[in-house]
């Protein structure tokens, strides 16, 4: 067999993520590698730490990109703060809850559930009648925004509750982070993780963490030697400190470069910024959906701007829409996980993806190809409705 260089499809992407990255990244990435303990390597390194913090609207020193994607930003968190025999609370309102609980299960923790309905908020009643329930308790964990349901949850209010309880927290944000409200320091968030690949524009590969004092402290009163030594943040933070830095691992260089670059443009635009136009072009591609006759799975009060989640309609096999959006449109959409498999698509709105040209491609595109395996939709109405969404909005 005679290989060849790949060159990938030009597609625009619109699913759950990868986001289309940014030309910018992609030109930082492009640039020379140097060594990973090259000082202007690790001059680059704090700067990272530091726009992250920004964008984390966090002071917490341990604030890094773990050299792995958001599935190791979660491990981090769990294999540090969690130990055998400790009981945590974790709220489940979709796929991601329960890859907490997996983790949690696989470090001997002992999860004790709040499960929500697929579609719905974690609920804050529900978590604390819990929680009176189980008061030896050592954390609680919850998805902010959980991205196979397309659903936002009251992260502010839930950790509130947890605390009222003394339990630590762990939030993922992987599809909030940059795109929705988020402040760590306000809300009091103990642990927290998201990605590189969604609202930020980057390539995939890159968790960044943020811990505060009371996790660090809980760290070092640990009993047991943390099981993963690739994410033991003790030696990670010798690699990532702030005074002399020891080697740990050969840091991802150029993807780096990537994450520094997309940083940059996050404090250029401005995190207020960000949100808000992420929330626009949600409301631009829902007026749209809405028109043509589709429905969202979630209420519009707890819906993720960032991922919008769209029952299909009747007698439309869901594989064969996706399948055909891709190779007749090169448009990607992400298929339902879990309970949802076959039942919904999701459709993306992130970082250099949330603008009034793909809100407009996707809404063309799929109205093409519903009316051609004869969904009962309403034509020549959805643009229209997008366009004047966007102008009063």
């Amino acid at each position: 067999m005679k290989f060849k260089t790949f060159n990938p499809p030009v597609r625009t992407l619109m699913g759950p993520g990868p986001t289309d990255i940014h030309p910018r990244v992609l030109s930082a990435m492009a640039r020379p590698t140097i060594g990973h303990l090259d000082p202007a390597f690790l001059s680059m390194m704090d700067e990272i730490k530091a726009m992250l913090r920004y964008a984390f609207q966090t002071k917490n020193v341990l604030t890094i990109p773990i050299s792995a994607p958001a599935t190791a930003g979660m491990e981090t968190c769990v294999v540090n703060l969690v130990e055998p025999g400790d009981k945590v609370i974790v709220c489940v309102n979709g796929v991601f809850g329960l890859r907490m609980k997996e983790n949690i299960e696989r470090v001997g923790g002992l999860p004790i559930l709040v499960e929500d309905r697929w579609g719905e908020v974690v609920d804050p009643d529900k978590l604390e009648d819990t929680i009176k329930k189980h008061r030896d308790a050592r954390l609680v964990t919850l998805v902010q925004a959980e991205t196979s349901t397309g659903v936002l949850s009251d992260a502010k209010t839930l950790v509130e509750v947890a605390h009222r309880y003394d339990c630590l927290t762990i939030v993922d944000a992987v599809t909030s982070f940059g795109g929705s409200p988020l402040k760590v320091d306000e809300w009091g968030i103990d642990a927290i993780f998201t990605c590189s690949q969604k609202c930020l524009s980057c390539t995939p590969g890159l968790s960044p963490v943020s811990l505060n004092d009371r996790a660090v402290e809980a760290i070092k009163k640990r009993r047991i030697k943390i099981q993963s030594w690739f994410l033991d943040l003790n030696l990670l933070m010798g690699y990532w400190g702030s005074k002399t830095r020891s080697y740990h691992h050969t840091a991802p260089i150029n993807p780096l470069y990537g994450l520094h670059e997309s940083l940059v443009m996050l404090h250029e635009e401005g995190l207020e910024k960000s949100w808000a136009r992420h929330w626009h072009h949600h409301h631009a591609l829902r007026s749209g959906l809405e028109a043509m006759g589709l429905s969202f799975l979630v209420k519009a009060e707890a819906r993720l701007p960032q991922v919008n989640v769209i029952q299909v309609p009747p007698g439309v096999d869901e594989a064969i829409l996706r399948r055909r959006l891709l190779e007749e449109y090169n448009l990607e959409v992400g298929a339902g996980l879990g309970a949802l498999a076959g039942k919904v698509i999701r459709i993306g709105l992130m970082g250099y993806g949330a603008n009034m040209k793909n809100v407009m491609y996707c809404l063309e595109a799929l109205e093409a190809v519903l009316f051609e395996m004869r969904a009962p939709i309403q034509t020549g109405v959805a643009m229209n409705a997008a366009q004047s969404s966007s102008i009063q909005n």
